[in-house]
This record gives structure tokens, sequence and C-alpha cells, in this order.
């Protein structure tokens, strides 16, 4: 299969490209902007065509939460806009998508995990966007997945994980908050599913994936500094009104994954477990 992955250069395209040496019965094209500028329509479609694209996967994302309360613009374009654009030249080439989306489609307020039942009700510029850009894929392109996750980090780019391991090695405590609650993804399993999906065939509807079990981001720091052996810094739980943000955060997204692991038959390991495994690619690449 001829497949497109967008947003190569962030967390998820990098794992994409990873365990595409797995995968090597697929031909792939990995594009990040200066590649293919997925907000252009006509290079988009003729990408398309000249290319033969028989799958898309948009890893491709405006995900700077609280600069998009300022940037609504460029949040839509990228969220909204892109993914329709990608999805309508899809159905247009007889190809199929899948979307990845976010826990920010929820506002926070449920105490059980949500389930792709649930009706989304984002509390921010991101979450809306997001939201958006699922509808006009599932509008645009019949043969289409869309998968939210959460809390996603990687050994690439910038993310929680390489930020906690550097804080707690520069400080002796760190304030971080307890009250939101969820479950931590590491891109590495999001890639995984994505290529079972892939390989399986797709079925048309929304699914949600994060590791298994459930921590707050105090909870999530006090283990990655423990698997990274820093015992110099002091942990401390703080109330997210005293870590103000401008986007409004989710208080509970943990995501239900039932159908993901029926429909695809999917065995998804504990947060704890692939943090681990994280770390010790991060602390042996240092």
């Amino acid at each position: 299969m001829r497949i497109l992955v967008t947003g190569a250069n962030g967390q998820l395209g990098n794992e994409m490209q990873v365990l595409a040496k797995e995968n090597p019965q697929h031909t792939y094209y990995f594009t990040d902007v200066q590649e293919l500028d997925i907000c252009d329509k006509q290079a988009v479609w003729a990408y398309m065509a000249e290319k033969q694209i028989e799958l898309i996967v948009n890893c491709a994302a405006y995900t700077a939460v609280d600069k998009a309360e300022d940037n609504q613009e460029l949040a839509y374009k990228l969220n909204c806009e892109a993914p329709k654009q990608l999805a309508s030249a899809a159905q247009a080439n007889g190809a199929t998508m899948i979307q990845v989306s976010t826990d920010y489609v929820f506002d926070g307020t449920a105490h059980s995990p949500y389930t792709e039942e649930c009706n989304p009700s984002p509390d921010s510029v991101y979450g809306t966007t997001k939201l958006e850009g699922e509808k006009e894929v599932m509008n645009c392109c019949e043969k289409t997945a869309v998968i939210r996750t959460a809390w996603l980090y990687s050994t690439f780019g910038n993310n929680f994980v390489k930020t906690m391991i550097r804080l707690g090695k520069e400080r002796d405590s760190l304030g971080v908050v307890f009250d939101q609650i969820g479950t931590p993804t590491y891109a590495n399993d999001l890639a995984r599913a994505i290529y079972t999906i892939i390989n399986k065939g797709i079925v048309r509807g929304i699914y949600h994936f994060s590791n298994e079990g459930v921590c707050s981001w105090y909870d999530f720091t006090v283990a990655i500094h423990r698997l990274a052996g820093i015992t110099t810094c002091k942990v401390k739980p703080l109330h997210t009104a005293e870590y103000p943000a401008k986007a409004n955060r989710p208080a509970y997204s943990v995501l239900d994954k039932t159908k993901i692991k029926t429909t695809f038959d999917i065995e998804i390991p504990h947060w704890e477990e692939s943090l681990k495994q994280c770390i010790d690619k991060i602390m042996k690449d240092e």
C-alpha cells in the first residue's frame, strides 16, 4: 500500500518512521510542511494524484494548547481545514484515512472513562478545532478512522517526560498539578496500534487509544523521576488554580479503549511499563 504520513517530524510521525522498518510491505511518503503544505489544497490534491496515495495517516496538528487561544485562525487552519482537504483528496482518489485527535474534545467533567459514544464538549480553542477536524474528516471521506489519544510523549522532540527529567536534574523541588487525571500515551505504542489498523484494514469510526491505567500529572512526574534515577528533586502536588494557564485543561480525561481493543485485537501496555521503555531509550541516547 502507498501510505502518506503527514506531520512526520512530530512525536508520532517520527515513531511511524521508526516502525516503518518493521512494516516493509508498504511504500511510505513521510512529509512535513517542507515537503507538503497540507494547508495548500492544490498541493495536497496534486501530491495525492502524483504519488497514487492509497492511505493517509494525518499526524500533523497545531498542538500548542495555550497559544491556540490567541492564534485561533492558525489552529483552525491546521486542525480543521487541512484535515478536510486531506480527507476530500483521499475520497476523490479512493483512498482511506486515519486522523489523529485528542482527549481535549471533552471538557473533563466526567467521573468515569470516556467512550466514543460520549458527547464531545471541548472547553478550549485547541479542543474545538480538533473536534471540527474530526467532523470534517468523517464527512468528507467514507473510509476513515479517527483515533483520539491523550498525554502523548516519546523520545522525540519536546514533551512532558523530557521536560520533567531536565527540571528534575536542575532543581531541588518541582510543583506539578495533582487534580488533572488521565493516562500517558507512549507515541511508539500509538504508532504500533496504527500499523495494526492499517494491516488489518480500517473499520470506519471513532476510536480511543492511550496506554492502560490512570494517574495524575503529579503521579506521572514521580514515576518519571523514579525511573530516571532522579533523587535530588522533591515533587510537590499543586492544584490547577495554583498553576494558571491560558487554556482550560480537562480535569478528567481517561479514555475507554474497549472499542479499539476488540475491533482490531490490540493489546495495550500499562503506562508505567511503556514509560520505562521510553526513559531507558532517552538515557541511552544521552
